[in-house]
């Protein structure tokens, strides 16, 4: 069976063409999967697989074979995780492509997501309400990378919710299933609730409540993070950063903060520009590339003339 590289060389088409094609339709195969993907983590995976990629390509045409043959075969067993925890990401593309909905995908972002600002009011309203009611509350926030499960001594409860005022309140309501934890936030999202946090060990933390111990024993473990405590007994507002507690915190200081140490993880949040930019970036690259083949091309044949 003829293939359509085949074909293209015994219809004396110019192989430079040929490979212009196919960079074309990897770049707009790499878009169109970054536009179904819309959370930087898994974004950021993505990225990571076509590392993988270009790496087990060039140490083919190197000639590496040992470090090719190892580099195929993580090539694989990523895809094929990647295939299981993102399915339902993945089952969304394999949909639009079967009703040939390709359009509807390179025109519209999969979710519009929420300015720094908006997340941190939503936040500071919450807490704000919560001591005022003197409402106990212990909300992680990841700064820097996702925190390991293996930190927590019971992981809680998975949510996967957007960030809200009502919701962060009702999850602190004593007449809930859930109030007894922490709470983690990454970037706009609320991912668990019901977590049990480790205590901290520290002799000056012993005076402390539960809550504050609590916030401190993550906060020494993990350093991306900081953790927000509301007491239950006074409705002080602390917040716990890298074996230290700062307490007591008035709403407006606590939101001068969390606009310091929360908002650049907001702005990197934001998939859509950022998917954008780099649907540009391989655009360009694409059609500089085959620009080049065809600056190659008619060089070879201006050579064969002569």
């Amino acid at each position: 069976m003829l293939s359509l590289g085949s074909f293209l060389e015994a219809s004396l088409v110019p192989p430079w063409f040929v490979e212009g094609i196919d960079i074309g339709l990897v770049l707009l195969l790499t878009y169109a999967v970054l536009l179904a993907i819309g959370e930087q983590r898994t974004l950021l995976m993505v990225r990571g697989l076509i590392v993988l990629m270009l790496a087990a390509v060039f140490t083919d045409r190197l000639g590496l074979v040992h470090l090719s043959f190892v580099l195929e075969r993580l090539v694989l067993g990523s895809a094929v995780a990647m295939a299981v925890v993102f399915q339902a990401e993945f089952r969304q593309f394999l949909e639009r492509l079967g009703r040939g909905d390709l359009r509807h995908m390179f025109t519209t972002s999969r979710r519009s997501f929420p300015k720094p600002d908006s997340t941190i009011d939503e936040i500071v309203d919450a807490v704000k309400e919560l001591s005022q009611n003197r409402t106990g509350a212990l909300i992680v926030m990841e700064t820097g990378d996702p925190i390991d499960e293996r930190f927590f001594s019971v992981p809680g409860v998975v949510l996967n919710a957007e960030v809200s005022k009502e919701l962060l309140q009702t999850i602190f309501q004593t007449s809930t299933l859930l109030h007894d934890g922490a709470l983690l936030i990454r970037g706009s999202r609320v991912m668990a609730a019901g977590i049990i946090l480790p205590l901290s060990e520290r002799v000056a933390s012993r005076q402390l409540g539960t809550r504050h111990r609590a916030a401190m024993g993550i906060t020494e473990r993990v350093e991306g993070c900081i953790c927000i405590v509301v007491s239950e007994e006074t409705g002080s507002i602390s917040l716990a950063e890298r074996r230290t507690l700062n307490r007591p915190l008035t709403s407006s200081k606590l939101k001068e903060i969390l606009e310091t140490k929360f908002s650049p993880v907001i702005e990197r949040e934001s998939v859509a520009p950022t998917i954008g930019r780099l649907g540009r970036q391989l655009g360009s690259t694409g059609w500089g590339l085959f620009q080049r083949a065809i600056q190659a091309g008619s060089s070879d044949s201006k050579q064969d003339k002569s």
